[in-house]
This record gives C-alpha cells, structure tokens and sequence, in this order.
C-alpha cells in the first residue's frame, strides 16, 4: 500500500485540511507565477519582477478562502473571482490571481448540476476575460486574456466531467446495492416457500395417518370384549398406518438434514400411482370409497403430488367429520389442458360436515393449488354432503418442467 493510500481514508475523514493544503498549493503556485514577465525580450522570463504588496494581499486573500471551497462554493467563486478582477483592472501586468479563480470554478462545477455549471461558467469567463481586456495594458488579443478564457472554460469542463463520473458511479454502485437486496429478498421468499411446502406435506401425512389411526383404535376398543379377531385386525391396520406415518416422517426429515440439495429425493414423492394403496388404506379404516378414473397418462411431478395431496386431505375430512356410514366418491378426469379432483361424501347423518376442524387442510389445498396457478374449491353439497374439487394446469407445468430441463 502506497503512502498516498494510506492516506487517503484519513484525507476523506478531514476534507478541511485537504482544502488547506490545497489552497497553500495555490498560493505557492500564484507567488513563483507572479516572478514571471510574459513579456521578455524571447519569450516569458522568470525573475525580472517582483509582485507589489497589493498583489501579495489579494493573492493571499484568494488563497485563504479556496479553504472554504467544500462548503461555500458559490460563495468562495463570487470572492475569487472579485480579487482577481480587482488585480486585473489595476495590476500593470496582473499576478496570476485568476488561478484561485479557477479553482474555485472547478469546484462549483463537481458539486452542482450541468445548468447550473453553464450558467455560472459563462458568466465567470466572461466577467473575468471581460475585465482583462477593458483594463488590462496589453491588447485585447493577447495571449495572456486567452489564457484566462482558456483556463475558465477548462475548470468549467473538467469539474462538470468529474461531477458527471462520480454519478455515474454512484449509479452503479446503487444498482449493484439493488440487486443484492432483490438477491436476499429473492432467498428469503424461497425459504419461506420452502418452509411453507414442507409444513404442508408434514400436516398432510401426519392428519391423514392420525385420522386412520384414530378410526381404527376406536374400532379395536368397541370390539374388544366381544370380536377380540376383529379388534386384532383393527390392531394391525393401526400400526401399518403408524409405520407409514413414520416412513413418511423420516423420509421428509431425512432431506431436510441434508447439507446440500440432493441430486434427487432419497424416496420417491407419492403420486397417483399409488392411489388405488391411498384408497384400499380408508376402505380398511371402514370408509367405503369409490374411484372414477378417466385417462391415467402420467402427470408433472408437481401436478402429480399435489393431486394426490387433495385426494388424501379430502378423504381424511370424510373419515374425521363425515360421520359413521358415510361414503366417498374420488373422480379423476383430464379436460382439455387440465386435470381435474373432485372429492364427494353423502355427509351422513351425525357427522359434523367435511370442515377443517380448524384446522389447515382446506387452507393448504388451496395453497398447494394455486401455486401451481390452478383453483380450488370445497363446500356443502345441495342436499347434504360436501365437495371439493380442485383444476390443475397440467401444459403449464409440462411447459415450465420442459423450460428448467432445457435451460
């Protein structure tokens, strides 16, 4: 690290004293030039005269105020630029006053905006060229009144060119702050959605297994004394339905553990492949349910899970609230570039309707649904029972699973 780099965060955090040392430059470099004769016998010469006291005050007084440059630019500009035309209507030839001028101009120009750098930067170059060529002993042309008018317009340029780089930067840097806040947005919205999948298949399995463990533990209880082989049967059923809610549960926690995303699921998502084993696992919980079945082409993944998760939280209302002796009734159609649920109980007497008990069932139906832009509605039926159905885009999700391949 170079010593101007170590000392540039120091330089940042006291701008005063940069514009002290600066002006002290300035100063120097106004002095040595006013040594100067423009007018030698070959050219410039340094060191045939000497600055008057005037000269010397109004140089110093300049100087002085380019401290203030940061904070008072316009301010700082309108003193420069009087000192210099006060040295240049009466300085026989002038000392290099215009140079704090100049500066001061610089700096109107890298803190404001174009108009206003224009608007200034004309008038500066045109009261102080002006003034050099009213009361100044050369001639009008000479060198020395191109100079200011040169000088001026470069401070002029120069500051507007560095005003526009800084917001040009300032640009850049705010887009890049943009894009890494939409970044963590961005992160965050997929761990909430994440969060959100995942507590739905958990409420899904566990409401669907507890329901049938429940169902069949009443049975077991009810026939105990005097069916002791149908209370073992119900037994059995209860703890095959234990052992896939707990296959289930492993297999779902069993990914989240993972460090990484897996290539692929360890095991693989239930599908309605396997709705005839969803089906035959409610009828021997004593629920009868029939199944209509139209078209059984293989489905996106994503449309496939989610057809089977309505199914099973359908059919888990019907066995908690339908009552006793309900039944079901499961159709599966595909229409045009959908496929369609439904879901209907005879709601039979002594139930409490196929509601969500308070639960989230329902809500995460619906939720899983519209995700993939489909719709989903549940309700009583007329003349008792209750339905749902639910309208998965099927093209949609073969698009989007044909997209990701691809890309």
């Amino acid at each position: 690290m170079t010593p101007v780099d170590r000392a540039r965060p120091w330089l940042r955090a006291h701008p005063l004293a940069l514009d002290a040392a600066l002006a002290l430059g300035v100063l120097l470099c106004m002095v040595l030039g006013s040594f100067a004769d423009p007018h030698g016998p070959n050219g410039p010469t340094f060191g045939t005269r000497t600055p008057g006291l005037r000269s010397l005050v109004l140089m110093t007084l300049a100087a002085a105020v380019l401290v203030l440059r940061r904070r008072r630019p316009m301010a700082v500009l309108a003193c420069t630029s009087a000192l210099t035309m006060v040295e240049l209507s009466l300085g026989a030839p002038p000392a290099p006053v215009a140079m704090s001028a100049v500066v001061a101009l610089y700096t109107v120009a890298a803190h404001t905006d174009r108009p206003t750098t224009y608007r200034v930067g004309v008038l500066t170059i045109v009261v102080l060229t002006g003034t050099a060529m009213l009361f100044g002993t050369p001639p009008w042309y000479s060198q020395e009144h191109v100079g200011i008018f040169a000088w001026t317009g470069m401070a002029a340029a120069a500051g507007d060119a560095v005003r526009s780089r800084r917001a040009f930067i300032d640009a850049i840097r705010e887009r890049a702050e943009r894009a890494e806040h939409g970044r963590e947005e961005e992160a965050r919205r997929r761990v909430a959605e994440e969060r959100l999948r995942i507590a739905r298949d958990l409420h899904d399995v566990v409401a669907h297994h507890i329901a049938l463990v429940n169902v069949q533990a009443g049975v077991a209880a009810h026939v105990m004394d005097k069916r002791p082989d149908q209370a073992k049967e119900a037994l059995a059923h209860v703890r095959e339905a234990s052992r896939s809610a707990l296959d289930e549960l492993r297999s779902t926690v069993g990914l989240l553990r993972q460090s990484g995303d897996p290539a692929a699921p360890t095991e693989p998502a239930p599908g309605l492949a396997v709705l005839d084993d969803l089906l035959g696992g409610f009828r021997r919980a004593g629920l009868p349910v029939e199944l209509a079945r139209i078209d059984d082409s293989p489905l996106p993944a994503s449309v496939d899970l989610a057809a089977y998760r309505v199914i099973q939280e359908a059919l888990t209302n019907v066995q908690k609230h339908a009552g006793p002796g309900a039944k079901a009734e499961v159709s599966v159609v595909r229409v045009g570039p959908n496929i369609e649920i439904t879901v209907i109980d005879n709601g039979a007497a002594g139930g409490d309707g196929n509601g969500d008990g308070g639960g989230h069932g329902l809500l995460g139906m619906r939720e899983r649904v519209t995700a993939l832009g489909g719709s989903c509605t549940a309700g009583p039926r007329y003349g008792g029972g209750f339905r749902v159905q639910a309208i998965l885009p099927v093209k949609a999700a073969e698009t989007g699973a044909t997209g990701e391949g691809t890309s």
